[in-house]
């Protein structure tokens, strides 16, 4: 009886020392032999990382994070090269999986966690595809300026800021149909942070209390007064 009591004691001491994590973000990297993983966010202006594991021979990871309030995070990857390569995710308090490649990190990332991940993919659905336009107009302005076909230039100019401003009002109309969102005052601060302060404005006051009260809902009212108190 004494020794089975000593045993359930021990487990208790062990268990209640055993840190419990807000965020697990756990995964595969297909082919990866060695490299190093972080997962990294942003505090500030400043990306910090909060956890890393070397990887030599398992290509399988586990990293864990705090977390208050739904948050991105960045899962980077040295490859012991040059080059270094982040994906980028929402994540919510729990378990976020990722699995990808070597070969291609970013594009090949399939990301299974948070409601905010899936409301977020939603949107870079459409913007990349604006981006990509964009890119197109970029390398249709640079011909047409190297042929010196000024017409051509001032067209582009035109459509290219077109494009700009239904980006814009993709990105507002896009949070305010997801107010219950974390991504909603994420997409405000991170993509139009410049556009009109009425823009951010009617996004921050249609936030449901909860999102008002997360992370980037608190940053995007903190902004919002800063742009208004240099106005006065």
């Amino acid at each position: 009886m004494k020794k089975f009591s000593f045993l359930f004691l021990a487990f208790l001491i062990i268990s209640c020392n055993e840190k419990q994590h807000d965020l697990i973000v756990k995964g595969n990297i297909k082919d990866l032999k060695k490299g190093t993983i972080y997962l990294k966010k942003a505090n500030d202006t400043v990306l910090v990382t909060v956890d890393s594991l070397v990887i030599n021979g398992n290509s399988q990871f586990e990293l864990h994070s705090d977390l208050e309030s739904p948050e991105v995070f960045f899962l980077y990857l040295d490859k012991n090269s040059s080059e270094e390569d982040r994906i980028t995710f929402f994540a919510d308090k729990g378990i976020t999986e990722i699995n990808s490649t070597l070969k291609n990190f970013v594009f090949d990332a399939k990301i299974n966690g948070s409601d905010q991940q899936k409301v977020l993919e939603e949107y870079n659905t459409i913007i990349s595809r604006m981006n990509n336009r964009n890119l197109d107009l970029i390398k249709e302005h640079f011909v047409a300026q190297k042929n010196n076909d000024t017409a051509k230039v001032r067209a582009l100019k035109k459509e290219s800021d077109n494009a700009l401003k239904r980006k814009y009002l993709y990105t507002v109309n896009f949070a305010l149909n997801n107010t219950d969102s974390e991504v909603a005052p994420y997409l405000a601060l991170s993509e139009i942070y410049n556009a009109r302060v009425k823009f951010l404005d009617t996004i921050n006051n249609n936030l449901t209390p909860k999102v008002k009260k997360s992370k980037y809902g608190k940053e995007l009212q903190l902004y919002i007064d800063k742009i208004k108190t240099s106005k006065k």
